[in-house]
């Protein structure tokens, strides 16, 4: 068992995490008004959502149909029938039954599941593994930057996806925003806000002493002026942090308040927490039937508060990587390979499963233990962009996506 893995710790930034990334923070210059598109055509909204921990597909997706799946998962299988019963997908994959408001966007034809998908990386670090899903680079280590950060600096330098910036949510913006491009803070608010008059004469110091700070808080201004347009006040929120369903429902309604402003930013990212499972997952119920509902509660936060611009709307869902299919001696599951992405929004074309499905026997198993990765999540990732942003494939496989010019996007995710 591997309950000694680099990084299963509380996956706290570091100080110079914290350090290098406190540039990007409220590095928005302004907030400008939004260059209205021409009626009928598209108004995007991107979100990326990372599940950091490592989510173990095989549970929130379960491959029922599969002979192999349920002697693999002793103690934690789903079941197609009975009181806690998976909910249906398409006979063979069935979905947790803590995800009925995923099950019903998926009836719908607005969720999308990719399954037994990985990045490139084969190692087992939560922190490289993170590295390399967000700077969309082949190894960890590459570049301080992340690839929605240089999706952004990608598009037409005029145009007003670019110049109203890429959100960042969290004290500490996700490395997958940072970089070049505008980023916008902003984190739900767990204290009062500092008053008006503090915030005056902070201005008036930084401004006689230190250019760089005084513009900073003005961008932090701007940022606080666009939330208390939308209705986040910022008066203390309470509840839970990024790992507690409350937490995660709280977090998707303040973003989605500023991506669907009109004059906010049309792509962002955030980071749910608390995904790495390794002892006493649970099944039907349990500690990951408590994580995926509180996913689920955020993808219903994200329908409500988009609701106007949800048919232009994307929320990608993605993980560092999957987990052991076996289950180990303390009734979770240890760090694997394969897992799923989610896609969700009325731009996605969905009501499908997108697999290649390798099979659970042992000889299918990749290194004899994981479930085998056989879609790319750069390429989920580059099909989307592609269709949303209407960026070309040089441009994905040498700007967003480096070096991957032999990885295809994949195509009709977007309709």
């Amino acid at each position: 068992m591997d309950h000694h893995d680099d990084g299963c710790q509380r996956m706290t930034p570091s100080r110079r995490a914290i350090l290098g990334a406190a540039g990007a923070l409220f590095a928005w210059s302004f907030v400008p008004k939004f260059a209205y598109a021409a009626a009928g055509a598209r108004d995007p909204r991107f979100v990326v959502v990372v599940l950091r921990g490592a989510l173990d597909g095989l549970s929130a997706v379960p491959p029922i149909g599969d002979p192999d799946y349920a002697a693999l998962r002793d103690g934690i299988a789903l079941t197609r029938d009975g009181p806690e019963a998976a909910l249906p997908l398409d006979g063979f994959f069935y979905l947790h039954p803590a995800m009925p408001n995923l099950a019903r966007l998926y009836r719908d034809g607005h969720a999308a599941i990719v399954h037994a998908a990985a990045t490139g990386y084969r190692e087992r670090s939560h922190f490289d593994g993170q590295d390399v899903l967000e700077s969309g680079q082949p190894g960890p280590g590459h570049t301080a930057t992340g690839w929605l950060n240089r999706l952004l600096a990608s598009l037409p330098a005029g145009e007003g996806i670019a110049r109203n910036g890429v959100l960042g949510v969290g004290v500490v913006p996700p490395l997958v925003v940072r970089g070049d491009a505008p980023v916008l803070g902003w984190a739900p608010p767990r204290m009062a806000r500092a008053g008006s008059d503090l915030t005056m004469r902070l201005a008036d110091l930084y401004g006689q002493r230190d250019a760089h700070l005084a513009a900073a808080l003005q961008q932090a201004i701007e940022t606080e002026g666009l939330a208390q347009r939308r209705g986040m006040d910022g008066k203390p929120m309470g509840g839970g942090g990024p790992d507690s369903a409350d937490g995660m429902r709280r977090i998707a309604e303040g973003a989605a308040a500023l991506v669907g402003a009109d004059d906010g930013p049309r792509i962002a990212a955030l980071a749910f927490e608390g995904w790495d499972t390794h002892a006493n997952e649970g099944g039907a119920k349990g500690r990951l039937a408590t994580l995926l509902g509180g996913l689920d509660g955020a993808f219903a936060a994200f329908e409500t508060g988009l609701a106007p611009v949800w048919k232009d709307t994307v929320v990608m869902v993605v993980t560092e990587f999957g987990r052991t299919a076996a289950v180990n001696g303390t009734v979770g599951t240890d760090h694997g390979t394969g897992t799923v992405a989610f896609l969700v929004g009325g731009a996605v074309k969905g009501g499908r499963m997108i697999a290649d499905w390798p099979g659970l026997k042992a000889e299918a198993l990749y290194q004899s233990r994981d479930l085998k990765p056989t879609s790319d999540v750069r390429a989920v990732a580059k099909g989307v962009v592609a269709d949303l942003f209407g960026l070309s494939g040089p441009v994905l496989a040498e700007k967003v996506f480096p070096g991957t010019g032999d990885l295809k996007p994949v195509q009709g995710l977007v309709v």
